[in-house]
């Protein structure tokens, strides 16, 4: 064979290989250190931008302004109309909970500059990350209503916190920074999904957005949002209420209905993309009168999911005989609630229902599907160090955390979250697994807190804005800023690689978007890692 023919033959087949993996062109890369990894163990913490923690961080594409290493200039935070707001908004209703040792009030939040303000800073409000600060709006239509297209300069407006959303902390004293600094940070990690964690929590196992057919003919039917669109018939805004303030420094904004479901699609396929309940057990809508056994959602309720069918990595995994597990903390101990007095609205552990995305799916059926749901979905509490403390964690595992320790704002401060997952962290490197594991720690989502940092454009559900990943190995890359283009799906492009699966649907999509709009190829962690 003639070596310009034989030199044909090879391109041919690396495109083709490339072709049958998503056509991610990153799949050329570090494949004897990916080989190395025989368990992967997926932290996903709660709303935390990349910014919010990781801004300050020395090499890393930080805040604009105030950390050298920043790729790109400040954009100032714009009104509806698109002026240049004179001061953020207030944080409206106050920064922090009542009940606190520490109140801030709305007053006391008003007039900051247009620009991000350290929340734990003299130029904020000086609460630390030991201090619980409200909630902000972390939802679908609004993530990209803030981004604006790449400017995010619309944060400060499309949220229900104000000028909360510029806020971040000076991280140097956390423990998973200084896990950053002996490992790798990612700083070019999106979030799959636009919006909140009930969506991205979708996209971390399959890479799609949950169907719920024919919505407008079932309880459902008032979730459907309304929205504005273009002269392409793509999303616009959500469509204002009637009364809505002209200007966010006059009251937050208001739509006429921001559902949990999108409008009918071409095809009249309606899709869940806020947040919506588990058919199954734990489930924040109670069993149906007849349900004795207490193992279902109510399906007569509006906000419970039909279960899903799509295919996802669990699916995948064990169809080639791959053992995985989701490990959620207090899950034993909210399902009992579930099954007897359900008095699990407590502070702690704060359960939540909507973080546990196999719960959704049709396998997961507590009657049908017995043995294969509790081989899988498992009591973080019961299980999951002990099984690392054996050496028996499966190939793949995932980890929840519990709510008051996810550091979700509303409801956990920063600090637990962070002595908790290092504390974790810890016990892994003392797995006998530990030789051969990689541990990513991520974030579903920004939690409504402004980025600077652009998403790649891609298909109508993200990549939505930019969360902190550490990645901890014996084979990753020591004190090393990764700058390779990611979102939540490298973790499943990971797996996807790592154990030689079929693409998921949801991915292969994603790729197309990607080229289609002229963008790089999504990378599958592999960047981080090294012989």
């Amino acid at each position: 064979m003639n070596r310009p023919l034989r030199l044909s033959l090879l391109a041919t087949a690396l495109l083709l290989m490339l072709t049958a993996c998503g056509g991610n062109a990153n799949l050329a890369g570090n494949d004897s250190a990916l080989r190395n990894i025989d368990t992967l163990v997926v932290i996903y913490a709660e709303n935390r931008g990349f910014d919010t923690l990781y801004g300050l961080f020395p090499g890393a594409d930080g805040i604009p302004g105030v950390n050298p290493s920043s790729k790109s200039a400040y954009a100032p935070q714009r009104d509806v109309d698109g002026s240049v707001l004179p001061v953020l908004p207030p944080t409206w209703g106050g920064v922090t909970l009542p009940g606190q040792s520490r109140v801030i009030t709305q007053a006391q939040s008003a007039n900051l500059p247009n620009q991000p303000f350290r929340i734990d800073g003299s130029d904020g409000f000086n609460a630390g990350a030991d201090v619980i600060t409200r909630d902000l709006v972390h939802r679908f239509y609004n993530n990209q209503m803030q981004i604006n297209g790449g400017k995010n300069d619309k944060f400060a407006t499309y949220s229900d916190a104000g000028g909360l959303v510029m806020g971040y902390y000076d991280g140097s004293g956390m423990a998973m920074w200084k896990l950053a600094q002996q490992y790798t940070l990612a700083d070019n990690f999106y979030i799959g999904a636009f919006g909140g964690s009930f969506l991205t929590h979708q996209f971390l196992i399959c890479a799609c957005a949950p169907q719920y057919p024919d919505a407008d003919k079932s309880p459902a039917r008032g979730l459907i949002s309304r929205i504005d669109v273009d002269a392409d018939g793509k999303f616009a805004r959500l469509t204002p209420a009637a009364g809505a303030a002209a200007s966010v420094l006059k009251g937050a904004p208001k739509y006429a209905n921001d559902g949990a479901l999108t409008p009918a699609d071409a095809k009249g396929m309606f899709y869940a993309v806020n947040t919506m309940q588990p058919p199954y057990q734990p489930s924040n809508v109670a069993p149906a009168a007849g349900d004795s056994a207490k193992l279902f959602a109510d399906r007569a309720n509006a906000s419970t999911l039909p279960p899903q069918t799509q295919k996802n990595i669990g699916d995948l995994l064990s169809a080639k005989g791959i053992d995985w597990a989701w490990y959620a903390g207090a899950w034993n101990a909210t399902l009992n609630s579930a099954q007897g007095d359900r008095k699990f609205a407590s502070p702690t552990p704060n359960f939540q229902f909507h973080h546990q995305p196999f719960n959704y799916f049709a396998n997961m059926d507590p009657v049908k599907h017995a043995a294969y749901r509790a081989r899988h979905l498992k009591d973080f509490d019961s299980s999951f160090l002990q099984d690392a403390a054996a050496g028996k964690l499966p190939p793949v595992a995932f980890y929840k955390p519990q709510g008051n320790l996810n550091q979700h704002a509303g409801y956990a401060d920063v600090a637990s979250g962070d002595a908790h997952i290092a504390e974790v962290i810890s016990q892994l490197q003392q797995s006998p697994q530990w030789g051969h594991m990689l541990i990513v720690v991520t974030y579903d989502e920004n939690g409504g807190f402004w980025d600077h940092a652009a998403p790649p454009k891609a298909d109508q559900w993200g990549p939505g804005s930019r969360v902190p990943t550490i990645l901890i190995s014996p084979y990753a890359k020591k004190g090393y800023v990764d700058s390779s283009l990611y979102d939540t799906t490298s973790i499943l492009r990971f797996i996807t690689r790592r154990w030689s699966l079929p693409v998921l649907d949801g991915i292969a999509e994603r790729d197309r978007a990607l080229q289609a709009n002229g963008g790089k190829p999504i990378g599958d962690l592999s960047g981080a890692l090294t012989n």
